[in-house]
């Protein structure tokens, strides 16, 4: 039997997933808290295995709570409710030792799904979430490489797409109608601005950093 506890400071939100732990017959509530000073006092009593935990609590916040949790019960598995899917409070509540991210619109399946997966070890994110997320990596990967690499220009660009997709100079010239010396400088400009010893590492690193999927 999986033992909850779920901390909100809006009582219908606690009363309507009550409502779904009751449809669940390897879960029991065992214990509800309106802020967090009141969910870990609610621990420091109560054996539980999973907490439902409101980010957005007034006086002891989720945040808080969850770090406050991590510390004194680490065995107790925490799934963040929000109505925000925003990345960095995504983070930051993984960091202080959240396993799950829920929408508060999540529907019954979902919410009893969450709890299954972080019980068993897992982490579960609600799909929102988890797009949230990614976009915000796509982005980070997008300012990694302008950071690590110089602005490389509309010839350059289509040169080194040639070059990955295996043309030879001559072929490369051919089609851009340019001339073979003018290949060659760019691929030499290539080479200085990706720190490439050689079209291989023009290859490699390319590939690596996804410069061609902008």
């Amino acid at each position: 039997m999986i033992k909850l506890i779920i901390a909100d400071d809006h009582q219908l939100v606690i009363d309507g997933i009550r409502l779904m732990i009751a449809e669940a017959p390897d879960m029991e509530c065992v214990g509800t808290a309106n802020d967090g000073q009141e969910a870990l006092a609610l621990l420091a009593k109560k054996q539980a295995d999973v907490l439902l935990l409101d980010i957005n609590m007034e006086g002891l916040n989720g945040l808080e709570t969850c770090r406050a949790v991590h510390i004194r019960h680490p065995e107790v598995k925490m799934v963040a409710l929000s109505m925000l899917k925003e990345p960095g409070l995504i983070k930051q509540m993984l960091k202080n030792g959240a396993s799950g991210y829920l929408l508060k619109d999540a529907g019954m399946d979902e919410v009893l799904r969450a709890v299954r997966a972080v019980h068993a070890g897992k982490q579960y994110f609600s799909p929102e979430v988890s797009a949230a997320v990614m976009a915000s990596l796509s982005a980070s990967r997008t300012t990694e490489k302008k950071m690590l690499f110089p602005e490389l220009t509309r010839r350059e660009r289509q040169v080194l797409r040639l070059i990955v997709e295996e043309y030879t100079t001559a072929e490369i010239a051919g089609e851009l109608s340019i001339k073979f010396g003018t290949v060659e400088t760019h691929r030499r400009n290539l080479l200085i601005k990706l720190g490439a010893r050689n079209t291989a590492g023009l290859v490699r690193t390319c590939l690596e950093y996804g410069l061609l999927t902008e």
